[in-house]
C-alpha cells in the first residue's frame, strides 16, 4: 500500500473539497488517462486495486503511470469510546483528488486495450470519471 516515508505531522485537518484541480489536468507522460470529475478522497487501498486491474487487464503491455499519492492521514477512534483524550491515531492514508485531476496514465498499447483498462480502474474509484486521449495518439511504427 502507497503511503509516506515520514510526515511533518501525523493528524492532519479534515479540509475543504472545493475547487477545480490546477496541477496535474493535463496528460503529459502517455497517451490515454483516467480522469475525475468530481472531487474525493481516495484511500491507498482504492489505488492499488486500480493499479492492479490495470495491470492484470493490459498483460503487463505497455507503461502506466500512477499521478495520485496517498499523502493525507485518515484518523480513526476505536468504537465506543468516550469523547476527550485527544484526536485518533492515524487509520489509514489518502489522496485528495478534485475534478480535472489525471490520476492514471497509460501508453504503449492499443486504443481498445488501454480504455478497457481505464474502465476497469474507475470502477474502483469512488467518484465519477472520464477516459481522455491525445488529440494525435501517435501510431506505432
Amino acid at each position: 500500500m502507497l503511503q509516506p516515508k515520514r510526515v511533518k505531522y501525523r493528524n492532519h485537518h479534515r479540509g475543504r473539497r472545493k475547487g477545480l484541480s490546477v496541477a496535474g489536468s493535463s496528460l503529459n507522460f502517455g497517451d490515454f488517462g483516467l480522469k475525475a470529475t468530481e472531487n474525493a478522497w481516495v484511500t491507498s487501498r482504492q489505488i492499488e486495486a486500480a493499479r492492479r486491474a490495470m495491470t492484470r487487464y493490459a498483460r503487463r503491455g505497455g507503461r502506466m503511470w500512477v499521478r495520485v499519492f496517498p499523502d493525507k492521514s485518515v484518523t480513526a477512534r476505536a468504537a465506543e469510546t468516550r469523547m476527550g483524550k485527544g484526536k485518533g491515531a492515524p487509520d489509514h492514508w489518502v489522496a485528495v483528488v478534485k475534478p480535472g485531476k489525471i490520476m492514471f496514465e497509460m501508453a504503449g498499447i492499443p486504443e481498445e486495450i488501454a480504455k478497457h483498462a481505464l474502465t476497469l480502474a474507475a470502477s474502483k474509484m469512488p467518484m465519477g470519471t472520464r477516459i481522455v486521449s491525445r488529440t494525435n495518439v501517435r501510431s506505432k511504427e
